[in-house]
């Protein structure tokens, strides 16, 4: 083999390593989601105004209405430090409950209220299935559809 053929493979070979690693690794950044917490939502003031963001905390104690009729849904969702009023127009989804971490998707208000158009809960992937030949708990079966 010549050299000229030698140096066209090597030209050729890292052409495709370099073109295989930026489609590889280009993108990334943009698929990465990311969500302020209520503190950091307020440190960014007006540029979170009117942006589609994506909050992340805690659903506040005391704080869930849920009008059913209407689908309209208000709660606040905190992170230890700020809290947050959210309201939205949707049916929750079936874990959601006060104390457990969202994710909160939609624009914040002129007057601090975040709208939400999608609501997205945290939980764990641990399922545990009764034993063999025990009853369910009714009573946390009935909580847990209520949503409480």
């Amino acid at each position: 083999m010549s050299d000229g053929t030698k140096v066209f493979i090597l030209v050729m070979v890292l052409i495709a390593g370099c073109s295989l690693a930026w489609l590889s690794f280009g993108g990334i950044g943009e698929n990465l989601v990311y969500y302020w917490t209520p503190t950091e939502m307020g440190q960014h003031g007006d540029i979170a105004q009117g942006a589609q963001i994506r909050l992340g905390g805690v659903v506040e104690a005391d704080s869930l209405n849920w009008d059913k009729e209407s689908n309209e849904l208000r709660f606040d969702v905190g992170d230890g430090e700020t809290t947050v009023a959210v309201e939205g127009r949707s049916v929750p989804p079936q874990m959601f409950r006060e104390g457990i971490g969202v994710v909160v998707e939609g624009t914040l208000r002129e007057d601090g209220v975040f709208v939400s158009d999608r609501l997205l809960v945290k939980h764990d992937n641990e399922y545990q299935a009764p034993d063999d030949g025990s009853k369910p708990d009714m009573d946390a079966l009935k909580q847990s559809m209520a949503g409480q």
